[in-house]
C-alpha cells in the first residue's frame, strides 16, 4: 500500500514534470499548475496588509489584558488596605463581588483570545477570494485545468510554478485593496471593562 503511494506520487511529478510545454513567448501550456499560497499572501500588497491589520489588532488585545490587568491589581490592593477598616463580614463581601469580577472579566477576554485565533484564517479566506480571478486567468491562459498547492507535490518543474507572476498581477489589479476589495471584518477586540466606580482609567501611552 505504502510503494503504491510513493509511486502514484511519483507518477503525478512525473507528468508535472514532462507534461507542460512554452510557445516562443515561453508562456507556460500545462494541464496541470502550482502554486505556493503561503507566498501569495505574505509577498502580496494586499496579503502583507492584510498580516498588518492582524497584528496590529493582536497588539491591541495585548495591550487591553494589560491594561486590564494593572486595574484589577491596583482594585486588589485597595481591597487589602481598606481591610483593616472593615468587619470581616464586610471585607468578605467586597472580596467575593472583586472575584467575581476577576472571573468574568477572565471569561470575556479569553472569548476574545479564542475568536483572535482565527483571524489569520479569516483575512486568507477574504485574500484567496480577492486572488481567484487572477488564478482563473493565469489557469485559462496555460490551458490548465488544476492548480494545486506546490508544498503538497513530490515533485514538479519550476516552469509550471506560477506564484511568481500571481504575485505581480494580484498587486497590479487590487494593490493593497483598500480601494478595490471588500475590506475585511474586524476583529471581535471591544472597548476595555469600564473601571469601578471612582476609578480612573490611565490614558494609552
Amino acid at each position: 500500500m505504502m510503494l503504491r503511494k510513493i509511486f502514484g506520487a511519483a507518477a503525478l511529478a512525473a507528468a508535472l514534470f514532462f507534461g507542460y510545454s512554452a510557445s516562443a513567448q515561453d508562456m507556460v501550456k500545462s494541464p496541470i499548475l502550482t502554486v505556493e499560497a503561503d507566498r501569495l499572501f505574505n509577498e502580496s500588497l494586499y496579503g502583507q496588509r492584510l498580516a498588518d491589520k492582524v497584528e496590529a489588532e493582536g497588539l491591541e488585545l495585548s495591550s487591553q489584558n494589560r491594561q486590564i490587568e494593572a486595574e484589577l491589581t491596583a482594585e486588589e490592593k485597595r481591597l487589602t488596605e481598606r481591610r483593616s477598616k472593615l468587619t470581616p463580614a464586610e471585607f468578605r463581601a467586597l472580596a467575593d463581588a472583586f472575584d467575581e469580577k476577576v472571573q468574568r472579566i477572565r471569561e470575556e477576554q479569553d472569548a476574545k483570545g479564542r475568536a483572535f485565533a482565527g483571524r489569520t484564517d479569516e483575512v486568507r479566506r477574504v485574500f484567496l477570494a480577492a486572488a481567484q480571478p487572477v488564478l482563473g486567468e493565469l489557469m485559462r491562459e496555460a490551458g490548465a485545468a488544476v492548480l494545486v498547492e506546490r508544498r503538497s507535490v513530490f515533485l514538479s518543474a519550476d516552469a509550471i510554478d506560477i506564484t511568481d507572476e500571481a504575485i505581480t498581477q494580484i498587486d497590479q489589479l487590487l494593490g493593497n485593496g483598500t480601494d478595490k476589495v471588500q475590506p475585511a471584518p474586524d476583529g471581535p477586540v471591544p472597548d476595555p471593562v469600564p473601571p469601578a466606580e471612582g476609578e480612573t482609567v490611565p490614558s494609552d501611552p
